[in-house]
C-alpha cells in the first residue's frame, strides 16, 4: 500500500501547495477533499473494521485521481 498524500505525490510543489491553501478557497477545498478521500481509501486498504466492495473502492480511487488532476492544474498554473 502506497501513501498517496499530496506531499508524496507532489514533493516539488510543497511551497505552492501551502501558498494556494492560504490564498484560494477553491484550491483549499480540493486539497481537503483529496486528503479525506485518500484517508478513506487507506482505511479500507489497511483492512479496517469497515468493509467495502471492490467497486466502491475503485470509485474512490477514481475520485482521488480526478481531484489530483484538478490540484495539479492549479499547481502548474501558479507562478513561481
Amino acid at each position: 500500500m502506497e501513501n498517496h498524500t499530496l506531499r508524496n505525490e507532489f514533493p516539488q510543489y510543497q511551497q505552492r501547495i501551502e501558498k494556494l491553501r492560504m490564498r484560494s478557497e477553491e484550491f483549499k477545498s480540493l486539497y481537503v477533499n483529496y486528503e479525506e478521500v485518500n484517508a478513506i481509501i487507506q482505511h479500507f486498504e489497511r483492512g479496517g473494521f469497515s468493509h467495502t466492495s471492490d467497486t466502491h473502492l475503485n470509485e474512490l480511487r477514481k475520485r482521488r485521481l480526478k481531484l489530483k488532476d484538478s490540484i495539479y492544474k492549479h499547481l502548474s498554473l501558479e507562478p513561481n
